[in-house]
């Protein structure tokens, strides 16, 4: 099975920031396997900005080693990689200056019918500026698009804040916050799953579907992000953001379309469904932790502190939430979040617990009848898997088994399929923003997940410990089994 590859028509990506850790790892290759591709067409532009002084060859040469660190030989040919390479140009130039902009808008030649991407992959303080400068410069035309990493903002305040400076320059149309996990083919899976089968969506509420799970798990530590994550933790890193945006595309409600806007109108119903979590029930909802030594990726590991030379610090690395949604389809189903670093495994998966069969007829001997569930999983192999019990093939009578039918993208779709910037990149080239979020959702988040870092602020109390290469706190453990379920942990 092969997917279908649609060119898109010319444009000019301006990546500000081309020369970082985020240009280098994804957005380079991704462009560059879409170009491999046929996907990306002769005549189109990458322009990589930053104030480091570079000619257009020396970019031309990092971003060379770059590919060939960061794709796999057999996906790189000479051929392929001299074309991208003539699509590259550099420009230096300051954010906080006039330095620069006069050539990078020589460049753009005030070709207004052109679609025109800047991607912000820069520090967000930097945004306001860039968008001053954007139009101060007359560089925004009506087919110009801005991409805007994560995180927007570090709590309700500052993404408003930095919403308003973005809005100065573009419309909210013209505006594409991007969240690759909305990218990855299990997450879209999941909306064909539900929207598109009659199998699943008159299941899909409270009466059939018993707890959802949700864990991102990663085996490394914070490495060379230290200084962003202590000030950020795992409640801003992954669950404001990601966790929760997984949590809205299980919970909502059809939308009337595959529309960009439908579909973020009916995200935005759960964001407000939320049930609260502040000072007030913190304590028996949520669970913080920061990871010590321990042994992880098959050697010995230090403590957070340690790796981030901070032993005084009291950012979590690891966060577990139960979330309740007030709302008829999800009344009394819980949603357990979980997430953390230096975890036992890396693995990112949602899991659908429904609701145990309400009478066995079948012998006590027949085995045990466990819960059907179906399970996404995001990373590291994405597939999905449903749980199901059948009967053990043979003679003997009736022996029950609990076994998954399994589809692994990767063995039922032989060639390569895009990863997730590749398929965002170029939903912003066609101004789809489907998989994209919208201001008042990233606001809405915040407003959730304020008063619970607000509450453990107020507490005092240092995140619980747990031993690098386990899986999180034992209070991660109780929070989930004092309801009677325990955590999903198939590595298989």
């Amino acid at each position: 099975m092969t997917y279908r590859v649609i060119p898109v028509e010319p444009f000019d990506y301006i990546v500000f920031g081309g020369t970082g850790d985020l240009a280098r790892r994804k957005l380079l290759p991704a462009l560059y396997h879409r170009m491999r591709d046929g996907q990306i067409p002769a005549e189109g532009r990458i322009i990589a900005a930053s104030r480091r002084k570079m000619s257009d060859d020396d970019y031309r040469a990092m971003t060379e080693e770059a590919l060939t660190e960061f794709v796999p030989e057999g996906e790189r040919s000479r051929e392929t990689l001299d074309a991208f390479l003539g699509m590259l140009s550099y420009r230096s130039l300051d954010a906080l200056s006039d330095e620069g902009w006069d050539a990078l808008r020589d460049e753009l030649d005030g070709d207004t019918e052109r679609v025109r991407a800047f991607y912000l992959a820069v520090a967000p303080n930097l945004f306001d500026d860039l968008c001053q400068r954007f139009a101060q410069h007359g560089l925004v035309t009506p087919n110009s698009r801005v991409v805007i990493e994560k995180p927007v903002g570090r709590d309700l305040a500052s993404a408003v804040k930095v919403n308003d400076a973005v809005a100065q320059a573009f419309h909210e149309s013209q505006v594409f916050r991007i969240d690759h996990y909305l990218g990855k083919e299990t997450v879209q899976n999941l909306m064909a799953l539900r929207f598109a089968n009659t199998l699943f969506e008159p299941l899909w509420n409270s009466a059939h579907i018993d707890h959802v799970q949700i864990t991102v798990a990663e085996s490394i530590g914070v490495g060379s992000r230290g200084d962003y994550y202590d000030t950020s933790g795992a409640l801003r890193d992954m669950v404001q953001n990601h966790m929760i945006q997984l949590l809205c595309l299980v919970a909502m409600e059809p939308p009337d379309s595959f529309d960009a806007n439908s579909l973020r109108d009916e995200k935005l119903k759960v964001l407000r469904a939320l049930k609260p979590i502040n000072a007030s029930n913190y304590d028996r909802l949520t669970v913080r932790g920061q990871y010590r030594a321990g042994a992880a990726e098959g050697g010995a590991v230090p403590s957070y502190a340690e790796e981030i030379g901070n032993k005084r610090s009291r950012t979590e690395t690891f966060a577990a939430l139960k979330v309740e949604i007030a709302n008829w389809r999800w009344a009394g189903v819980p949603f357990y979040l979980r997430t953390g670093k230096r975890l036992a495994d890396r693995v990112s998966e949602i899991v659908i617990t429904f609701r145990a069969i309400p009478h066995s007829i079948f012998p006590k001997d027949s085995g045990v009848i466990s819960q059907n569930r179906l399970v996404l999983r995001l990373q590291p192999d994405e597939g999905v898997k449903q749980w199901i019990m059948i009967k053990d093939p043979g003679p003997g009578g009736m022996r029950l088994n609990y076994v998954p039918l399994d589809m692994s993208f990767a063995e039922s779709f032989q060639e390569r399929y895009p990863d997730a910037y590749e398929r965002l990149l170029l939903d912003v080239i066609r101004g789809n923003q489907t998989l994209f979020m919208r201001r008042d959702e990233v606001e809405a988040a915040w407003a959730w997940t304020d008063p619970i870092h607000d509450a453990w602020d107020e507490d005092g109390s240092p995140p619980v410990p747990y031993t690098a290469g386990t899986w999180g706190p034992s209070a991660a453990i109780a929070l989930i089994e004092r309801d009677g379920r325990t955590w999903h942990e198939d590595t298989d």
